[in-house]
């Protein structure tokens, strides 16, 4: 199938898995029957070369989804525009039918960290964010998608609980939200606030796409803390979250996330079974 026959089709509302190196060969070998797939966008930004091209025969079978995690929309930094050339390229060759990236920053003063750090909540932290999406938009000619990240500590200036935070930036930019789940119960822990509000407060029309991920324990300091690993399956809490962001939303395209300690690919096909169950039984709910 050619590639521009997927991207004037949405993505349908089932579950995807996130496709990275050491499962692309068994995937395109096998074939296996999940409805799409999602790749970490930088990791396709060359002209050429194997992944390209294994990226390319894979997108002729699959819908796909790129993800990024370097824009920094968030930073104080010029927007990177080299970086957005090569993403703007990525998106003409793989015809991607969502493009997504994180409501964060990950560089200052052209330093760039290996983490998705959060935004102070803040009005002019909203215009900023606002405007740098909307820029971003202008210039790829399409609509976004931001996810709200996992956070480990509160900035006393913040003023806007979050989940508002995540809410208007939508609304002022026109970008669309991906929700993720477990970043959202990890957040909640970790802050003390009910993660079934924060769900409750984001417009269904917004959400687009959802993530699963596995999160891990850790004590910091004495205080007891979630961390967003990526590494496990997805915990029986955000399992029960997500049922209930399914009945609040209804059915939304939904993407398990597994970056590190990767398990085999029957493994991970496993895990968006158990997503595709309840989104299955939310389709039926609905109708």
């Amino acid at each position: 199938m050619d590639p521009a026959t997927h991207a004037t089709q949405p993505v349908s509302a089932r579950a995807g898995i996130g496709l990275r190196a050491p499962h692309m060969r068994e995937l395109l070998d096998t074939r296996p029957p999940v409805a799409w797939l999602e790749v970490h966008s930088e990791n396709y930004f060359a002209e050429g070369g194997r992944a390209v091209a294994e990226l390319l025969e894979v997108r002729r079978d699959y819908p796909l989804s790129l993800h990024g995690v370097g824009l920094s929309l968030g930073s104080s930094d010029p927007l990177d525009r080299g970086h957005l050339a090569k993403l703007k390229r990525a998106i003409g060759q793989f015809s991607p039918m969502l493009v997504s990236e994180h409501l964060c920053w990950v560089s200052a003063g052209g330093s760039y960290f290996h983490d998705l750090l959060p935004l102070p909540y803040t009005e002019e932290a909203l215009r900023h964010v606002t405007a740098r999406i909307a820029e971003v938009q202008e210039y790829l000619g399409r609509r976004i998608l931001i996810e709200n990240v996992s956070s480990y500590l509160d900035f006393e200036h913040s003023t806007i609980p979050e989940w508002e935070f995540l809410r208007e930036t939508a609304a002022r930019s026109g970008c669309g939200i991906l929700l993720d789940v477990n970043n959202i119960y990890v957040s909640a822990v970790n802050h003390g606030f009910d993660p079934r509000l924060y769900i409750d407060s984001i417009p269904a029309r917004d959400v687009q796409e959802m993530h699963l991920a596995g999160h891990a324990g850790k004590q910091v300091d004495g205080v007891d803390i979630l961390i967003d690993t990526h590494d496990r399956p997805v915990k029986a809490a955000v399992w029960e979250l997500y049922a209930h962001a399914l009945e609040v939303m209804g059915p939304k395209p939904t993407l398990v996330e597994w970056d590190s300690d990767l398990p085999p690919l029957a493994g991970l096909l496993a895990e968006a079974d158990k997503a595709d169950a309840l989104l299955i039984r939310s389709h039926a709910v609905a109708a």
